[in-house]
């Protein structure tokens, strides 16, 4: 009997596994060094002990792509993007994509580890060292030579894209016209033009890692602990970096994160000299934190569905937030001195 085809997650663990180790090597990883990280439609991601494996969303622009790499490499970006590591050669278990490493069509990347914020110790999560990371990005100037190839940064595009999916997998949610009519209300939501700084394109906490990532980590009372670095160049590009505070000032305005953090977060974000906000900074965090909130609602209503549950009571409350937003289309924005 025929067996079947390898899944696109087996290749990826094979690909770690060579580039973990020398040919002939065996593997002394501890169990919890070598895992999963993430399986999704836009990323699936494996760890090998010090090293991460991501293979990227099937569609991912070659060109785009190599211009998003490139960047994340760059000297001007080292303090700020944690740098891929080289393929191995002879790049074992991979294809080619149009020059890039490949496995089923969809690009792969290699990446040292590096620990990630822990969800058990909310208290601990870096928000001042996250604003200040996305304060010098958005403070670089493109590499000479770079700004004509870097792509556009996706954050727009991918608000965009979630009504989109939830159009298609939950026209009939109760709640998909609520979202729909949130949706409406974003004035000029993908307008061109503005500013066209490095950003990250996706922030969110679960886009910071240590650097460059021990393995385990080090613990020693003699040494601070290593930097945070931003990952996840898939959205990477030039934009408006009003994009990468909107999730958290969406947040925010939802509710869900308290008044003091967000503060916090944007202190920070202006003593580090940060080019997103004004004097009052919801002149400029109004319009993406709305596109978030609804990218978020239409997430919901379309992966609840696809998985027949429930909404959760985050969902619920981003769901309540796209009716607060719905009926006009300038909001009542929070006290500027927030």
């Amino acid at each position: 009997m025929d067996l079947p085809e390898r899944p696109l997650l087996d290749r990826l663990v094979a690909y770690a596994h060579a580039a973990a180790h020398r040919p002939g090597t065996p593997c002394r990883c501890a169990g919890g060094l070598v895992g999963v990280l993430a399986d999704r439609d836009d990323g699936t991601v494996v760890r090998h002990g010090r090293l991460v494996a991501k293979a990227h969303a099937p569609g991912t622009d070659p060109e785009a792509h190599r211009a998003r790499l490139a960047l994340a490499g760059h000297p001007d970006v080292r303090a700020v993007l944690l740098p891929p590591l080289p393929a191995p050669r002879p790049a074992a278990a991979a294809d080619e994509l149009d020059g890039l490493l490949a496995l089923d069509g969809r690009p792969v990347t290699l990446w040292p580890y590096g620990p990630p914020v822990d969800p058990a110790d909310p208290d601990a999560a870096p928000w001042e060292e996250a604003a200040r990371l996305l304060a010098l990005l958005h403070r670089t100037p493109p590499p000479v030579g770079a700004a004509d190839r870097l792509p556009e940064m996706r954050a727009p595009v991918k608000a965009a894209l979630a009504v989109d999916r939830m159009r298609r997998t939950a026209p009939d949610h109760p709640a998909a016209a609520t979202v729909l009519a949130a949706w409406r209300s974003v004035p000029d939501r993908l307008a061109p033009g503005g500013p066209r700084l490095l950003c990250h394109g996706d922030f969110h906490l679960g886009q910071l890692v240590r650097a460059p990532g021990s393995v385990p980590p080090q613990k020693s009372l003699s040494s601070p602990p290593a930097p945070w670095r931003l990952i996840d160049i898939d959205d990477l590009g030039l934009g408006d970096p009003a994009w990468d505070l909107a999730r958290p000032a969406a947040w925010f305005a939802a509710g869900i994160l308290p008044p003091e953090i967000w503060s916090r977060f944007l202190g920070a974000y202006r003593r580090a000299g940060g080019p997103a906000v004004g004097a009052d900074p919801w002149d400029r965090l109004d319009v993406p934190a709305r596109a978030l909130t609804v990218q978020t609602a239409a997430l919901a209503l379309a992966k609840s569905t696809a998985e027949h549950r429930p909404l959760d009571e985050v969902e619920e409350v981003m769901i309540d937030t796209c009716a607060r937003i719905a009926g006009y289309r300038t909001d009542p924005a929070p006290s500027a001195s927030t």
